[in-house]
């Protein structure tokens, strides 16, 4: 079963979202009655999804939504009568899945909990994918660094240097970064 974290600073508010979340086969992992130590909260409670009610999300629970999404990140939904631009953008921003402006009712709580988890799903997988991408051109990079190095001092040519760089990792089973990042190193304390 999926808990959610529900924050609503109107009690009475929340719970009337508790017994939607109760009937749409939702466990209730806490009520808070503002963001304020969400990443504790969130670590400590360790909810499925976070889902927020409020007239208007205020700039401190973007932020900490903001905080929270950098090491613990959670689908997010917003209930809310705010729409403006700026304000969604910047919710966007903070990591929400869902921003969901006029209101809760209710029988819509479960398909708009699913959509942001499917979505914030997706948002993690392209987050994921643009990181390995984004190491192997980090990587490409040092070996193309290294090559020069070993191509300087050695006076070998960019194909001659790959393939002895690349010896070297196979034999110390060790990765082309990793060593490239060691001739690097060497070079500056020798060269």
């Amino acid at each position: 079963m999926l808990t959610v974290l529900v924050i609503d600073e109107s009690r009475s508010r929340a719970g009337e979202i508790c017994a939607g979340l109760a009937l749409a086969g939702y466990q209730v992992a806490a009520i808070l009655a503002g963001a304020e130590n969400l990443t504790a909260e969130v670590e400590r409670l360790q909810p499925d999804v976070i889902l927020i009610d409020t007239d208007s999300p205020s700039r401190d629970t973007l932020e900490n939504l903001a905080a929270m999404n950098k090491d613990m990140p959670r689908p997010v939904v917003i209930f809310t009568q705010e729409d403006g631009q700026e304000t969604i953008r910047d919710a966007v921003k903070a990591g929400v899945s869902a921003y969901i402006v006029d209101g809760l009712d209710p029988k819509r709580i479960k398909p708009i909990l699913e959509v942001a988890r499917a979505r914030f799903d997706d948002t993690q997988a392209l987050r994921r994918e643009l990181d390995e991408v984004s190491q192997k051109l980090t990587d490409r990079k040092l070996v193309d660094k290294a090559k020069g190095v070993l191509m300087k001092a050695r006076g070998l040519d960019e194909d001659a240097a790959y393939h002895a760089m690349r010896k070297l990792a196979m034999e110390r089973g060790q990765s082309m970064a990793k060593v490239a990042r060691d001739v690097i190193d060497m070079a500056r304390v020798l060269l």
